[in-house]
């Protein structure tokens, strides 16, 4: 006697329809990074520490005129603004005018927090968000979340070339960011 094949359950359609949608969302993620953004100036620049690239993209901005100021978010207390300076080749006359040294933020929610903060002190109203491609997403999310709406923020994203580990544990952190933003934490 044939048995008859029980129809899969709900719990079973649910679970496959979420890995389907994670799956699917992972290769939007993966296969089509943030790109570099175009030569539009905007009122300031914001730049989050952590990958490289990231400061020389944002100094070659503003010494390019694209912005007037610039804020690196996520400085370690230790670096002092001469070390910086003398690292990134940066003229006395540009660190005292146009750049601050932000040294308050730990992560990239307190990146975007720092920033908003820094935003609102500077009276922007358009800022020039530069990060690894990889890292652009989620901290336009956070620096999003923390900035009013009537604030533009251009992504210029500095390309790299991640490894997937990488991009899989990015992923699923923008994941846990969203969905901890949509349950109000």
């Amino acid at each position: 006697m044939r048995r008859l094949r029980k129809p899969p359950g709900l719990f079973r359609r649910i679970a496959s329809l979420t890995m389907l949608a994670w799956v699917l969302g992972f290769l939007w993620f993966a296969l089509l990074l943030p790109q570099p953004a175009d030569d539009r100036t905007t009122d300031g620049i914001v730049v989050v520490t952590g990958g490289g690239g990231r400061i020389p993209r944002a100094l070659t901005e503003l010494r390019a005129g694209h912005a007037r100021k610039l804020l690196i978010a996520g400085v370690d207390r230790e670096v002092k603004p001469g070390e910086f300076a003398a690292e990134y080749g940066v003229e006395p006359r540009l660190l005292q005018c146009c750049i601050t040294l932000g040294y308050d933020s730990v992560d990239t929610r307190s990146n975007g927090l720092e920033a908003a903060r820094w935003v609102a002190a500077q009276r922007l109203h358009s800022i020039r968000l530069i990060t690894t491609d990889w890292h652009m997403r989620r901290a336009a999310f956070d620096l999003a979340a923390a900035l009013p709406d009537d604030i533009v923020i251009v992504r210029d994203a500095v390309p790299s070339r991640p490894s997937l580990r990488i991009l899989f544990l990015e992923y699923n952190k923008l994941l846990a960011r969203i969905g901890a933003w949509a349950a109000g934490w």
